[in-house]
């Protein structure tokens, strides 16, 4: 099968303008996402974006992009108007990065392309076992709870996404905003309007769910931090700045 990662992304974020092209190491946080989807060596890697500095940012480190509409809602919207745009064909899984979290793990990326392959699901996406009990309240954490326990060998479908549940919810884990979509499905999924729910709490796969379409989740190896805020920024820039 033939899969294909996407990378959404845009300068005009509400916390944090601009993230994508600020720098570490040297390398726009954009191109830091890039290259490690193409060390995932999974497919070919394409940014989908409305700036044609983030384009410009990416093919000057050797990258594919796509200069799309500033009108879309979702990433996901904005991923499925680039992959009308691409000459790249007979793609049947697309894979969704998220362009902010620069220390993605390459073997998380692999392990959902090869689940979604050996299972045939609509829609897959990860999660990561919640350590801090604090992050149950945190509603900038996404939570989602799963009808099995997760272990690194089943894919169980999700039964929610929220932003806030009970400490003692069992079967509740952390989020990992990264979604592998077979690419029928992907259709099926933008035809869609956004859901009511989808708005109120700003999570585009909460439209998946309500139309009966179903995504399996597979546990991370670990936690990828997405940078939103300035302290996000500086604090993901130690790490990598300390692992170089």
């Amino acid at each position: 099968m033939k899969t294909l990662i996407v990378i959404p992304s845009r300068l005009a974020a509400t916390r944090l303008p601009g993230k994508p092209l600020l720098k570490i190491n040297g390398l726009s946080i954009i191109s830091h996402v890039l290259k490690k989807a193409e060390k995932a060596k999974i497919g070919d890697v394409l940014v989908a974006t409305e700036n044609k500095e983030i384009v410009d940012d990416v093919k000057k480190n050797g990258g594919q992009a796509v200069l799309t509409s500033n009108k879309h809602n979702t990433g996901t919207d904005r991923i499925y108007e680039a992959l009308q745009k691409t000459e790249i064909s007979n793609i049947d899984l697309v894979m969704n990065l998220q362009g902010d979290e620069p220390l993605i793990d390459v073997d998380d990326i692999r392990s959902l392309n090869q689940l979604m392959i050996n299972t045939n699901s609509k829609i897959g996406t990860l999660a990561s076992k919640i350590l801090d009990k604090k992050l149950y309240d945190n509603q900038s954490v996404v939570k989602v709870k799963t009808k099995e326990e997760l272990n690194h060998k089943n894919f169980p479908e999700a039964i929610y996404f929220k932003r806030k549940t009970l400490k003692n919810d069992l079967n509740t884990y952390h989020h990992v905003g990264i979604y592998c979509y077979e690419m029928r499905t992907l259709k099926d999924f933008v035809s869609h309007k956004q859901s009511p729910n989808e708005t109120k709490y700003n999570l585009e796969q909460l439209r998946a769910l309500e139309n009966k379409i179903k995504i399996n989740v597979a546990l991370a190896k670990s936690h990828s931090i997405g940078i939103d805020t300035k302290e996000d920024f500086v604090a993901i820039k130690k790490i990598m700045e300390y692992k170089t």
